[in-house]
């Protein structure tokens, strides 16, 4: 094992996010769900250590996800997509400090590939551009554009046709049941509803109820996620974050978020963290710049 701490190597956050809300309006013509949603970006998250190696050589130090091999991991992919994309001769060491529990919802492959592939671009000065660093985290995964720009949004498509949205500084109440949902299978569910009316942005500041597609399904079938939700219901009106079993309930304040957290029985899994105004990885990549 290479000692992170060396002084070649840098540090960069990958932020978690929230799906505020989750509907299903259509099937599109390549057979995938349209979606909208609304992506809000944690000021918490993974952190990736990354050292540039000469020898071309992606090389992952440390745990990956149990039950994900060194090939089929994210942040390793996402650094051979851009070797390709730039025919690169550079190489890099990765390191992965994981913070958010996969399977939850809240976006930690994903970011963590966007955070390879924009730290890279940065490190191997190969320029790309944001709008190609999107296209290439695309192929990666839907969730990968949104880390890539870095911006709290609107989403469309499969959740890469992306409108930035201000959203007003909020504190977060997260919960993992500890279930990995298998979002393939929720896709095929039968009780899916998959033709949802489509919202408009105005409907969302509004702050009409437009919840999630997955939730009534998860708790149905998984009696963890139930007993969360019947616990956050104690101090909030809960909610699913994407197609994961992570939930969340909303504050204005820390202290209020802080105390929710309190109230909540003792063995859950359970923390606090901010809105972020925007991706925390935008200001480590200014700075390197």
């Amino acid at each position: 094992m290479i000692e992170a701490d060396a002084p070649a190597w840098s540090s960069w956050p990958a932020p978690a996010k929230l799906n505020l809300f989750l509907r299903i309006t259509g099937r599109r013509p390549d057979g995938y769900h349209a979606l909208q949603t609304v992506f809000r970006l944690l000021d918490w998250g993974d952190t990736l250590r990354l050292r540039v190696r000469a020898d071309g050589r992606i090389v992952r130090h440390g745990l990956s996800v149990p039950g994900v091999g060194e090939a089929d991991d994210l942040a390793v992919r996402a650094a051979k997509s851009l070797q390709l994309a730039t025919n690169t001769p550079l190489g890099a060491d990765i390191v992965v400090q994981k913070s958010i529990p996969a399977g939850g919802g809240f976006g930690g492959g994903s970011s963590d590939a966007a955070t390879v592939l924009v730290a890279l671009n940065a490190l191997w000065r190969t320029g790309l551009t944001l709008d190609r660093l999107a296209e290439t985290g695309l192929a990666l995964g839907a969730d990968v554009p949104v880390f890539v720009r870095g911006e709290n949004a609107w989403a469309e498509g499969v959740g890469e046709v992306l409108t930035p949205l201000e959203l007003p500084p909020a504190w977060y109440l997260l919960a993992d049941p500890g279930v990995h949902a298998p979002t393939a299978a929720l896709f095929q569910a039968a009780e899916l509803t998959r033709n949802a009316a489509p919202a408009r942005i105005s409907d969302f500041v509004s702050g009409t109820v437009l919840g999630n597609a997955f939730e009534p399904i998860l708790r149905a079938r998984e009696p963890a996620v139930e007993a969360v939700f019947a616990a956050l219901s104690q101090v909030g009106t809960p909610r699913l974050t994407g197609s994961g079993s992570g939930c969340f309930v909303e504050f204005a304040t820390r202290e209020s978020a802080e105390a929710a957290l309190a109230a909540l029985p003792k063995g859950l899994r359970a923390w606090v963290a901010a809105g972020a105004g925007r991706s925390p990885l935008l200001d480590v990549l200014e700075a390197e710049r």
